[in-house]
């Protein structure tokens, strides 16, 4: 049989055509590159370099001039004082020179064995300072006439430093002790556990919310605009608002919840809702569920309504149960919709930061991977852990999406 598929063009019109795409494409991968995986390249560096938070800022020569003495008339003796420092506790800086105009009128009876004085012009070479190095240099000066007339200080014409130091952001100094130490001990799987739990329950629950809330609103009846508005509530209200009504609510001391239940006798003393193991966990999960099922809702029910009645008129007449109905026909149906949903709420729950903070500030057993990032990088100052954090965050989800697109049919909408 003679082959017929059609020849790969590779003219000139082709290779035309192909510069002109990769030149559209061009401003959006160039984008692409530097929000998304240049950041990300840099945490992957940070994660490997014994980095805190002060060590962001380059060593630097930190200098304060001004002058000391008596100095109200012709003749007074004074110095101009140098107050300099290294601002790294841990990093040298080598090569470091001073240089300074000094004002008309100021005439210098003593130097240093380190400065040269030309003119007005003052230039010392201090050598190499050790980390955390301090010193205070003193010129001693005269003053004149010029001095008294013009009315400057020392300070007006700011004196320059430079020096030469290693950055250890830049430095091919590299370690693995920022992974050892989140590794180590039971303090990382316990946190690992509590990630999984929220993620998981979280996710899960919010799709069968939504997925209730959409069997509850797909047919029509007065008030159903009202009552999606309300149900798009929990999603569009401000966290930090929501939050602390949440708090408000189950105060242990003055909140409705408990005071209800200290009513109907449900329980003899006031329940810490957010501050009890492992009751916190629980709570953060079900605010979790009761934020984003309306997201769920409206992508399930946009499904819903787009599948064909004729079908489930077919199924009643045949005798089929609301219930066989749901789970032949609709389940069927929004298995796609569902398998998107999940993945993308898994990744983005699994990212929460702001709503556990918010309520418990990731006490009381609620202490998620996002939250060890941000006690490493800021609470201890250590940003290269909290980076190895975020790979870690980086490598689970990965392993997460790479094994849940791997084993979920294309007919289920991916």
């Amino acid at each position: 049989m003679a082959d017929v598929s059609p020849p790969i063009s590779t003219g000139p019109l082709a290779k035309r055509e192909a510069r002109l795409a990769w030149g559209l494409l061009f401003p959006t991968i160039a984008a692409v590159a530097l929000v998304v995986v240049l950041p990300l390249l840099a945490i992957f560096w940070i994660s490997v370099k014994p980095v805190e938070l002060g060590d962001l800022r380059a060593p630097e020569v930190v200098l304060r001039e001004d002058i000391r003495g008596d100095y109200e008339a012709v003749g007074d003796k004074a110095n101009i004082r140098y107050r300099l420092r290294n601002s790294s506790q841990e990093q040298p800086i080598k090569g470091v020179t001073l240089t300074d105009t000094l004002p008309e009128g100021l005439r210098v009876t003593g130097l240093d064995e380190r400065c040269v004085l030309d003119g007005r012009s003052l230039n010392c070479d201090l050598g190499d300072w050790e980390p955390g190095f301090r010193e205070n240099l003193m010129i001693p000066v005269v003053v004149e006439q010029a001095y008294v007339d013009l009315g400057l200080r020392p300070q007006d014409s700011p004196a320059s430093t430079t020096g030469q130091s290693s950055n250890v952001l830049t430095n091919t100094t590299f370690t693995l002790d920022n992974f050892a130490r989140i590794f180590n001990g039971d303090e990382f799987v316990e946190v690992l556990l509590v990630t999984l739990f929220y993620t998981v329950f979280g996710t899960i629950g919010a799709l069968l919310v939504g997925l209730f809330a959409a069997l509850l609103l797909n047919k029509s009846f007065k008030g159903q605009g009202i009552l999606r508005g309300l149900y798009l509530f929990p999603y569009v209200a401000p966290v930090i608002a929501v939050a602390f009504a949440w708090l408000i609510l189950f105060d242990p001391f003055s909140g409705s919840a408990n005071a209800l239940l200290l009513q109907m006798g449900v329980t003899s003393e006031a329940i810490n809702f957010f501050g009890e193991r492992p009751l916190a966990l629980i709570m953060v999960t079900v605010f979790e569920i009761w934020r984003y099922f309306p997201l769920s809702f409206l992508f399930i029910l946009a499904r819903m309504q787009s599948i064909d009645s004729d079908m489930y008129e077919a199924a009643d007449m045949d005798g089929a149960s609301p219930f066989q109905q749901f789970w032949y026909l609709s389940v069927p149906q929004l298995l796609g919709i569902l398998s998107v949903l999940f993945l993308l709420r898994f990744i983005w729950t699994f990212n929460k930061f702001d709503d556990i903070f918010l309520l418990t500030g990731g006490n009381a057993g609620t202490r998620t991977l996002t939250v060890n990032v941000y006690e490493q990088a800021f609470a201890i100052s250590n940003i290269g852990a909290g980076a190895a954090v975020a790979v870690v965050i980086f490598g689970c989800l990965l392993a997460f999406s790479i094994f849940f697109l791997k084993y979920i049919s294309r007919e289920e909408g991916l």
